[in-house]
């Protein structure tokens, strides 16, 4: 049925158009919401709908739709655009052909992620009865479909689970806040490991600790490292933001500018959300951006690729039914050889930073960031000793990699889009608030 749809909607948009690209995406989410320990919400959302660009005049044009029974409106919407649109540099994909099978994997049921939900808040409050428990399941299931008038047409379809654990504590004015996630594609949550997680961080945090301003030894945990560089990254290899000069990478292609352990890619064939192709029908590839500390190359969806004079890369994502722009499926930093744990031991002094208040305060296109913490611990004589608060931590990427002093040896996946390690910095700038 949607396989006609996107003949018919390619076929009435060709005769008015000089070339057409038709995406239709559906939707399904079953989310499982648990708030301050009690069954929030139970209600499957779906969606489903069409976008369309089209090429008419040397202008682009654009229109998206959730009501399948207009094309006609949607097409004379798209060309109505493109008369006001910029002149187009790039051309849509051509000769392509894919289609994935269906996964066989059978998540769940809502039931049972319900009773799972039950047992999770049991055991968090066989720690501690006074932490409010979040628990949110969601199971989503999504079909891509993408067609052009250069004989593209590429099917891929995805079905994720994914599961969040926090708790709420608390005591006077002190508010704390703690969560752990796990997203898996055709196996099941990791409950135990969350629980573990939730009450190991809580433990760590029931003393509290203080620093003084100064520069000190910083531990990045996977968390942390996804949030604060794995940001930063993406946004200074992106081809749009080198094609703009505002990249501090812009002109440093084949140049050594990190510590030779640092490897930085993007392997779209693996973790949850691994897809063969792009929003625009590109097909996806593996790619080494930074190698060794030499930058290697960037990603380019079609737009930008064009204007940076380079092959697109399979880069080009939407957001729901909106235009295409550059993004990366996942960031994956190689990692070292040691635990852990023993990069903890090795730290005289220092602090070591989970969880992030917001994205932070950073000039990401400075190559800069500037992080308070949410979570936090401090480290004395290679044991952590308690809770930080009122803690920020500020650096730059390059300035920083001149004091790397290790990657741990265990990647973890946050989010489904960065397979990251823990990362330790010899000094970093710390500004405490007593």
């Amino acid at each position: 049925m949607v396989n006609l749809l996107l003949e018919q909607l390619l076929g009435q948009a060709t005769q008015k158009v000089d070339a057409a690209e038709v995406y239709f995406l559906s939707s399904e989410d079953t989310p499982i919401e648990f708030e301050n320990n009690r069954l929030k919400s139970l209600q499957t959302k779906a969606k489903q709908g069409v976008a369309l660009r089209v090429i008419h005049n040397g202008k682009l044009g654009f229109a998206s739709s959730t009501d399948l029974t207009r094309l006609d409106d949607l097409i004379d919407a798209a060309i109505q655009t493109a008369e006001i649109g910029d002149p187009v540099e790039f051309e849509f994909a051509a000769n392509y052909h894919h289609s994935r099978p269906k996964t066989s994997y059978t998540p769940p049921t809502t039931q049972e992620l319900v009773e799972l939900g039950h047992s999770l808040i049991d055991k968090i409050h066989h720690y501690n009865s006074e932490i409010l428990v979040n628990v949110d399941f969601h199971v989503r299931t999504q079909v891509v479909q993408i067609a052009t008038s250069q004989d593209v047409f590429a099917e891929q379809s995805s079905q994720i689970l994914s599961g969040s654990l926090g708790g709420n504590l608390v005591r006077g004015e002190d508010f704390l806040e703690i969560y752990t996630y796990d997203i898996a594609r055709d196996r099941l949550i990791e409950s135990d490991r969350l629980v573990e997680d939730l009450i190991q961080k809580y433990r760590l945090a029931e003393q509290k600790a203080t620093i003084s301003s100064g520069s000190f030894p910083v531990l990045f945990t996977p968390r942390a490292v996804a949030m604060v560089l794995g940001r930063l990254f993406k946004t200074v290899l992106s081809g749009q933001t080198v094609v703009q000069k505002s990249s501090p990478l812009s002109d440093k292609l084949g140049q050594t500018l990190f510590d030779p352990r640092f490897s930085l890619s993007e392997d779209p064939q693996f973790g949850p959300g691994a897809c063969d192709f792009d929003d625009e029908g590109t097909p996806t590839t593996s790619k080494t951006l930074i190698d060794n500390g030499t930058v290697q190359g960037f990603y380019w969806d079609r737009k930008w690729a064009v204007r940076g004079q380079v092959q697109p890369t399979g880069n080009g994502f939407r957001g729901g039914l909106s235009r295409p722009g550059p993004s990366l499926v996942n960031v994956c930093i190689a990692p070292g050889s040691t635990s852990t744990d023993d990069l903890i031991a090795s730290m005289d002094e220092g602090l070591i930073i989970d969880q992030v208040l917001g994205a932070g305060q950073s000039n990401q296109l400075a190559g800069e960031f500037s992080v308070n913490l949410d979570l936090g611990y401090k480290v004395e004589n290679g044991k952590i000793v308690g809770r930080l608060k009122n803690t920020m931590v500020a650096g730059n990427i390059f300035e920083a990699f001149k004091q790397l002093g290790d990657l741990s040896d265990r990647p973890e996946w946050l989010g489904g889009s960065s397979y990251v390690p823990s990362m330790l910095f010899n000094q970093l700038g710390v500004a405490a608030r007593k």
